[in-house]
């Protein structure tokens, strides 16, 4: 038997995990999939290999997909539990729901779902407070912003505040469409979301 192979398959398999290592698993949209950036390029990439050095026992299991909302989110996150078994979950949702108006309580109700959820799981939870254009007004930014604090503090759980928005007003960090940070901007967001997420990368004996 070819076992240099099977080792091989085994490591490429999704949901496969060295014993005693842990699993982050980020569920987000295009800002944590990286669009219109090089493979390899985006700040979920750019965290693990800073967790290779920081915490070698964690892998990354990047779940983002672009356009997601907080209801994809949620109709994914359990497949994904299921499969991954992750230590800690990362879900930086909610940018598309405010892009199309979505009412506040379900966006709401979305999120405290997929917190439980993962919880349930046996998963620590970080909730990433997305961006928010103006197209609605100030009024309902404001109450976005609102909410990802209280949901946060009745969940119990870790809330990086807004990870895109510094760079958001840096000139030469967002991509033409005005929407997406671009490849210079990318280090600046995990620092922005890394002092939130190391004190809990401590891989729990299995």
């Amino acid at each position: 038997m070819n076992y240099r192979f099977l080792l091989l398959l085994l490591l490429w398999l999704p949901g496969w995990a060295a014993a005693g290592q842990c699993t982050l698993l980020i569920v987000g949209d295009s800002l944590s999939s990286g669009l219109g950036l090089a493979p390899g390029r985006g700040w979920v990439d750019l965290l693990a290999a800073r967790m290779q050095q920081a915490a070698p026992q964690w892998r990354v299991v990047n779940a983002s997909v672009s356009g997601d909302t907080t209801h994809n989110g949620l109709q994914r996150l359990g497949p994904a539990l299921a499969r991954q078994r992750p230590q800690g979950v990362l879900i930086e949702l909610g940018g598309n729901d405010t892009l199309r108006g979505t009412p506040l309580p379900v966006i709401r109700q979305n999120l405290t779902a997929m917190i439980r959820q993962a919880k349930a799981a046996g998963a620590w939870v970080a909730l990433l407070e997305p961006p928010v254009l103006p197209n609605y007004g100030k009024p309902y930014a404001d109450a976005v912003t609102k909410l990802y604090v209280e949901v946060a503090r009745a969940e119990k759980i870790v809330r990086v505040p807004c990870f895109v928005c510094a760079v958001g007003v840096k000139p030469g960090m967002m991509q033409a469409d005005g929407i997406h940070p671009n490849e210079k901007a990318q280090a600046e967001m995990l620092d922005a979301v890394w002092p939130h997420i190391r004190p809990r990368l401590r891989c729990p004996q299995k």
